[in-house]
């Protein structure tokens, strides 16, 4: 397939679900349930941000269908640019969304460059030990995408191969656990590891299941193997000891899932392409931690 058609077939998809969509995606800042934004005592962030009319959320560029820029407006949307929204509006404020690729998301919550991140982050108890995170607002599972006429079926295929993955996400570890003999690409992106995968430059990709289906969305020659060999929980990345933040972020999170907007979200981004229905977490951020215990920093 080459470079033009490629680009053509991402614009018509995308064109779809923009679409689809666009209501969702709009600027509205206004508070989602029409009524004035809560006022919170001077000096707590949640304040601070009110003052300045604007909050910083970190978000991934080119991780359809969770945070990637619309080729027609030149603006970013997905699943976690959703929840950021909903975010910026319980505090009626406006949202800039900036990126973060794996391998900056804590960075960025250490020096303030990003108030918030919300780029397919696993919570983990070494990434714990760096930062706080919101209670799960999605779980995925780890797989592996192939080309449609690999030998390949999944993890323990992949022996003798060469395997793209992001630098700085969980499957820098996941993959030496689960497939040590295979030979580890890592980039700074996913959108490389789909450039990579395309041009037969590495044998597969392994990261969360639900960024391997926007490589299929953008290119149906590509296929999901095996079963999922992780769990990936996803939180709000917050920095470190904010616990007021925490608090605020962890009630915007539950009541978007209480209230029917992360079920919209998931539809509207995932649900219509995979076919398959998905209930939202429940799982606490300790059960979350429990399932990844210390590695490196503790």
């Amino acid at each position: 397939m080459t470079t033009a058609r490629r680009n053509m077939r991402w614009l018509a998809v995308f064109a779809c679900v923009f679409a689809l969509v666009g209501a969702a995606c709009g600027d509205d800042t206004e508070s989602t349930d029409g009524e004035t934004p809560q006022e919170f005592p001077a000096g707590t962030t949640m304040a601070e941000l009110q003052e300045a009319g604007t909050i910083t959320i970190g978000v991934k560029f080119d991780v359809p269908p969770f945070g990637f820029k619309n080729p027609e407006t030149d603006e970013v949307e997905g699943f976690d640019v959703d929840l950021g929204q909903a975010i910026a509006d319980a505090l009626g404020v406006e949202p800039e969304f900036i990126e973060a690729i794996s391998d900056n998301r804590i960075p960025f919550l250490a020096d303030g460059t990003a108030d918030l991140i919300l780029s397919t982050m696993t919570i983990t108890t070494d990434r714990d030990a760096e930062i706080d995170f919101s209670i799960p607002y999605y779980v995925a599972e780890g797989r592996v995408l192939v080309p449609e006429d690999s030998d390949v079926t999944g993890v323990e295929d992949l022996a003798g191969t060469t395997v793209c993955t992001a630098t700085g996400s969980t499957y820098e570890e996941n993959l030496k656990t689960n497939a040590p003999e295979a030979k580890l690409r890592l980039v700074d992106t996913y959108s490389e590891c789909l450039e990579l995968i395309q041009t037969d430059s590495v044998d597969a990709v392994s990261t969360d299941d639900v960024i391997l289906t926007g490589m299929i969305i953008s290119d149906d020659s590509l296929k999901l193997v095996g079963d999922g060999y992780t769990t990936e929980p996803y939180g709000v990345g917050i920095a470190e000891g904010d616990t007021e933040f925490k608090e605020f972020v962890d009630g915007v999170v539950s009541e978007y899932i209480s209230d029917g907007r992360w079920a919209a979200a998931y539809e509207n981004w995932i649900g219509q392409y995979t076919g398959e229905a998905q209930d939202p977490p429940t799982m606490t951020l300790e059960e979350a931690l429990e399932m990844r215990p210390c590695e490196e920093m503790c």
